[in-house]
């Protein structure tokens, strides 16, 4: 069984969650078999030679069903947010390396930061109340996907930029102290920031690196980023093969 594939995925449910950022189901057959937390899909637009990167945000294996969290970033994007239920999707997945969520009886912090959120749901959830979902963003009314996290038994703990809801400051000001691990998906500044806060105290870290791409599979070698290598130096890896989930005291932030 090859580990990704492509296949003609039809929308089952779409929304807008807020402005600019949408929901979609879609049945995804075996591909929802294989998928696993922290993984993403390639996502082909007509007329556009490249598949459109989108993490996964829910796998349902009983319904053979995937959830996609997405913001409209350009026109790709806009494209995929306007097909209808009914509709289908070209869909190459699963694809890259995904969270090793280990023990679920630990106490873990997810922290996630604008649309780094959506790739954090389905791995927070097998924790359940042991889990701690620190949200961040720029206002309330950017907020998603805090009733998803609440309903499967996580603690949610909201950060905006501006005050308008929750704690005012960044994800890293409110963390709990007392997690074993934590997990995070984000922009650049706020994953440094976080695999900072978890070096300090100890904490094994795994973080879901940003990047743009192309291909998705490792063949044009386009998403570079540094990492360490065991002579103490850095090398090369690439986030949509080797990642897109890597310890993060193994990345070096630039």
């Amino acid at each position: 069984m090859k580990a990704f594939d492509v296949r003609q995925c039809r929308i089952l449910r779409r929304e807008e969650l807020v402005p600019g950022v949408f929901s979609v189901w879609v049945e995804a057959g075996e591909l929802a078999e294989k998928a696993a937390p922290g993984q993403f899909a390639q996502i082909a637009v007509p007329g556009k030679t490249l598949r459109r990167p989108i993490s996964i945000c829910e796998i349902d294996k009983a319904r053979c069903a995937l959830r996609f969290v997405f913001q409209i970033r350009g026109e790709g994007t806009e494209i995929l947010a306007r097909y209808e239920e009914g509709r289908s999707w070209d869909i190459l997945a699963p694809l890259g390396h995904g969270f090793e969520l280990g023990d679920c009886s630990r106490k873990v912090c997810f922290v996630g930061g604008g649309i780094g959120v959506p790739p954090l749901l389905e791995a927070a959830k097998p924790f359940g109340a042991n889990a701690s979902a620190v949200l961040g963003f720029r206002t309330k009314a950017a907020a998603i996907l805090l009733s998803d996290f609440e309903r499967q038994g996580n603690r949610v703990i909201l950060a905006t930029d501006d005050g308008s809801a929750g704690f005012h400051g960044l994800v890293t000001g409110c963390m709990p102290e007392d997690c074993e691990a934590v997990f995070a998906c984000g922009p650049t500044p706020m994953l440094r920031a976080v695999a900072a806060w978890a070096a300090e105290r100890g904490v094994p870290c795994q973080i879901s690196l940003e990047q743009r791409m192309a291909c998705g599979v490792g063949a044009c070698l386009g998403c570079a980023c540094k990492l360490k290598a065991e002579d103490g130096g850095w090398r090369f890896g690439h986030v949509c093969k080797d990642g897109p989930v890597f310890r993060a005291d193994c990345v070096l932030f630039e």
